[in-house]
């Protein structure tokens, strides 16, 4: 438009120089240019090229359908989507994200437009989750200024497997708590406590049996557990007393012997036997005036 311009101010340049005058005009795409020379008009018409209105390409949008807020996907089912765009050929194609907290966690597929794509297969470490969306962006626009693109709202995702697998993980990677340890009772009312043996049971309900080991010789004597009275200021004899005990399975149980006396013979010496009706254990205590011996025993974990 402008060469023709300029090919028409040379043109009249040249024929005012031969005494011509002239007006011009421009009107629906056509110059119009009236010549007066010696007194007569003549009007010439030339036809414009083109037009000087602005040509405009439309503006191209993308809407998903599905999935939506209430939709749920469900690992290793197939997955689909839904769309409708607006001038956008039927030539063209959408590429499609699935995208979680706005990070891009997979690529679904570049589909054709035709509103639907079926039988997207969904990577199987992806995680159950409420917060996953698919954004659709046209390719190759008319106008590379205006992009046509589409963020569904979130939806949700169920994987079972995964969700499987990540809880496996976490509980073999995480930190081994171990139970603090108990300190032995070492004295017990002013008396030293030596420990002989260390027991382990598969069940916390136990039998106790003690009884005289030797002569009887009137040995008196209390035992204990964990530092509480199970048998109470007892006379030695053959016969054996049974009693019945619940171990602490959260801790190492310890039992005592303590004697009140010294009988005729010291120190006093108890046969006992621990058994859990599977496991029996045959050990002798011995006590005086100031030790005790003592056992401990744990329940199988």
């Amino acid at each position: 438009m402008r060469n023709l311009f300029v090919l028409f101010c040379g043109l009249l340049l040249c024929h005012s120089a031969q005494g011509h005058s002239y007006n011009y005009s421009l009107v629906n795409g056509t110059i119009e240019i009236s010549d007066t020379h010696n007194s007569v008009l003549n009007t010439r018409k030339f036809e414009v090229a083109g037009s000087f209105e602005k040509q405009t390409t439309l503006k191209s949008s993308i809407g998903i359908s599905s999935p939506d807020s209430g939709t749920v996907w469900i690992i290793p089912d197939p997955a689909k989507l839904e769309w409708n765009t607006m001038n956008i050929g039927s030539s063209k194609s959408i590429r499609f994200f699935l995208a979680k907290d706005d990070m891009v966690v997979q690529e679904l597929g570049t589909f054709p437009n035709t509103g639907k794509a079926n039988g997207i297969v969904l990577a199987k470490n992806i995680g159950s989750g409420d917060n996953y969306q698919v954004v659709g962006i046209e390719l190759f626009p008319d106008d590379k200024f205006q992009i046509a693109k589409f963020a569904t709202p979130y939806f949700s995702i169920r994987n079972k497997e995964s969700d499987a697998r990540k809880n496996r993980a976490k509980i073999a990677n995480a930190p081994v708590t171990k139970k603090p340890e108990v300190p032995k009772r070492m004295e017990f009312n002013g008396r030293n406590i030596t420990y002989v043996k260390e027991l382990v049971f598969d069940s916390e309900e136990i039998k106790v049996n003690i009884w005289d080991h030797g002569r009887q010789d009137g040995d008196i004597v209390s035992v204990y557990l964990n530092g509480f009275t199970v048998i109470s200021k007892h006379l030695l004899t053959y016969h054996k007393r049974l009693i019945r005990i619940k171990l602490d399975p959260a801790k190492k149980n310890d039992l005592f012997l303590y004697a009140h006396n010294l009988g005729e013979f010291a120190p006093n010496t108890v046969s006992v036997e621990i058994s859990d009706g599977k496991t029996s254990e045959n050990i002798i205590l011995n006590s005086d005036l100031k030790s005790c011996e003592a056992v401990l025993i744990s329940i199988k974990q």
